[in-house]
């Protein structure tokens, strides 16, 4: 088994940079496709609360409810609250108060924040990984796991400093609804230059600082976990290194992703989300929505969060390894 891994690193480390950069960014793009919709019903829930007149609809014949809002925010009627209710209730609702379309707003923003985002945080990793492990001197035979974790570290922060406007854009579209009275934009670009026009350069890289943790996080969580229990499988369960090696690993590391990174991503999603001026910073967006809603807060949206990331990692991971056989295999003979 230690064979087996030791040549399939051998294969890896033989690819160019370029070829492992295409080869994650295309299966991330592809698998951010497909689900896509639970992403954006993840984003919904997370913001459901928040903002109860840019993103749902005011029941009519209400003349005075903007005016009571202004003067007391957490007066708002309850049923403005839960628009959303669940995975499936929230798919639903979309599909039929917008048109099936509306769970695909801001694919654009997303597959471009794959090809840079996936491209450098697992395209590097291998890369990274084998930088750190020249200066820490683990044991090869082990499981390396503080350099794998220093590995995961450096390539998601990395990764969100370049990547953080595509997000920013993302989010946005995914937030508006028809029934908004907050922005929208027309095309992915007119998005760009709009932030860029009425915010600024801070205004593409907001939320950028818990991003880098939220995404460092994940990073540790979906890549260094998928790395390490795929490599417990190969050499403890002596699993054969296929697609059932490759579906058990993605799911663990879907769901630590889920358990970890969900609050920094709550976070995230409200701050980028929210009109200049609203937070004072992402701390603050933290602190003011913990006081507001409570802790349970931090977990809006958990069961799409948990489909998506797992959905996404199972469909992202067993294309990422069809890939490296095909490519990296033909790129060595």
């Amino acid at each position: 088994s230690f064979q087996r891994r030791t040549s399939e690193k051998t294969t890896e480390l033989t690819a160019s940079v370029p070829v492992k950069l295409l080869t994650a960014g295309s299966a991330a793009c592809f698998a951010d496709f497909i689900t896509f919709p639970l992403d954006t019903a993840k984003v919904r829930l997370q913001i459901q609360g928040e903002q109860p007149v840019r993103t749902v609809a005011l029941a009519p014949a209400t003349i005075n409810t903007s005016a009571s809002l202004k003067l007391n925010p957490t007066s708002v009627p309850a049923t403005q609250h839960v628009q959303y209710r669940g995975l499936v209730g929230t798919i639903t609702t979309i599909t039929r108060q917008e048109g099936f379309r509306t769970l695909y707003n801001g694919l654009s923003a997303g597959l471009q924040r794959q090809l840079c985002f996936c491209s450098i945080r697992l395209g590097l990793y291998d890369t990274v990984k084998t930088f750190y492990g020249s200066l820490l001197k683990e044991n090869e035979a082990g499981l390396q796991i503080g350099t794998r974790v220093l590995a995961g570290l450096t390539t998601g922060g990395a990764a969100v400093m370049i990547a953080q406007p595509t997000d920013v854009v993302k989010v946005r579209f995914q937030a508006a609804t028809r029934s908004s009275t907050g922005r929208r934009y027309a095309s992915t670009l007119e998005a760009y230059r709009t932030i860029h026009r009425e915010e600024g350069v801070r205004g593409l890289w907001r939320g950028a600082m818990p991003n880098v943790g939220r995404n460092a996080i994940v990073n540790v969580a979906e890549i260094v976990c998928y790395d390490v229990v795929k490599d417990c499988l190969l050499l403890y369960a002596h699993m054969p290194n296929d697609i059932r090696c490759h579906f058990s690993a993605a799911v663990v590391a879907g769901l630590a992703a889920t358990i970890v990174a969900s609050p920094v991503d709550v976070v995230k999603t409200r701050y980028m989300n929210s009109p200049r001026g609203q937070y004072r910073g992402a701390i603050d967006c933290a602190i003011r929505m913990g006081a507001k809603e409570g802790v349970a807060a931090f977990y809006k949206g958990f069961v799409p969060s948990f489909a998506r990331l797992v959905s996404w990692n199972v469909v992202m991971w067993i294309s990422y390894e069809q890939l490296k056989l095909v490519i990296f295999n033909r790129n060595q003979s």
